[in-house]
């Protein structure tokens, strides 16, 4: 049922890098306001316009400027989840997004409980592979994408790094990936300078939306999207349906999701991991709340 996978894909992540701090862990450890009153400016990469990630991003730094005045939260767009790593890994932003694959497969990246490595402080909501389409596309299933110009995401972005391997999984040759942001490949779609979108991200995702209030579309189901995927990173991944009525007319479509999760890079004090833990996943802060991902984050 959907509470064993969510189960296990937790326990799948936990253990797929490497020992991280849990959010329950900082809790424990008694999570709350700092003693620090040092004012500080912390910047966190979120991913393309268009995308949930900046719409999450916006609101968890509302959120944390807000519960612990001392700090103020800078959002960053970015490619998203690959390129937010490296930004990590380089100590060049202090907190980030990216999907639980990205991490997970990243052999450049220990996460680990000390402050030498980048740190996994929580999950926040999950990511759903959408393929976008118009609605008069001969696009009915994954296989129909072979010889197709595509879009798979910014360079960068977490959507680039799933669809190029569930595409080589598929064994699906296209006739041209092309690397959008969001709203920019939804503005291609329209134009029809590609066949189709990728598109790995909440929902409903504002540039999706927004196309689909000018033109009609279809997300077409990728009902073997799971178990491609799992073969090459087992656990990671699992099945779902995006709920009909997600964006005019688009009945429910079956397809996959895995975790989001927030980093902090090497280095970053135990005070302000412990301020932003605290904004993120206290009730409070569900006034800031104004994505409807933002309202999935679960504190369990």
């Amino acid at each position: 049922d959907e509470a064993t996978r969510r189960a296990v894909l937790l326990t799948a992540g936990t253990l797929g890098l490497g020992g991280t701090v849990t959010a329950g862990a900082l809790l424990r450890r008694g999570v709350g306001p700092s003693a620090s009153s040092d004012p500080r400016t912390i910047t966190l990469a979120t991913g393309p316009s268009g995308a949930v990630f900046v719409e999450v991003g916006r609101d968890i730094a509302a959120a944390v400027s807000a519960r612990h005045p001392r700090l103020t939260v800078q959002t960053r767009q970015t490619g998203a989840s690959v390129e937010n790593l490296k930004l990590l890994i380089a100590a060049e932003v202090d907190l980030g997004f990216a999907t639980l694959d990205v991490v997970a497969d990243n052999p450049s990246t220990t996460l680990v409980s000390g402050n030498d490595g980048v740190r996994a402080l929580c999950r926040l909501y999950d990511s759903l592979l959408q393929l976008v389409v118009l609605r008069d596309s001969p696009i009915t299933k994954l296989a129909d994408c072979a010889g197709k110009r595509l879009g798979i995401g910014a360079v960068g972005s977490g959507t680039e790094f799933t669809v190029v391997r569930l595409l080589d999984a598929a064994n699906i040759p296209p006739a041209r990936l092309v690397r959008l942001g969001q709203s920019d490949a939804m503005a291609a779609l329209e134009r029809g300078e590609i066949d189709a979108a990728f598109s790995l991200t909440g929902f409903p995702t504002p540039a999706i939306s927004e196309l689909a209030q000018r033109r009609a579309v279809r997300l077409v189901p990728l009902l073997d999207a799971v178990t491609l995927l799992d073969r090459i990173r087992p656990g990671v991944y699992a099945a779902t349906q995006l709920p009909a009525g997600t964006y005019p007319e688009v009945k429910a479509t079956p397809t996959v999701y895995l975790p989001n999760l927030l980093l902090s890079r090497p280095g970053i004090t135990d005070d302000v991991v412990r301020d932003v833990v605290d904004a993120v996943l206290s009730p409070a802060s569900r006034v800031y709340w104004t994505s409807p991902d933002s309202r999935r984050i679960d504190v369990r």
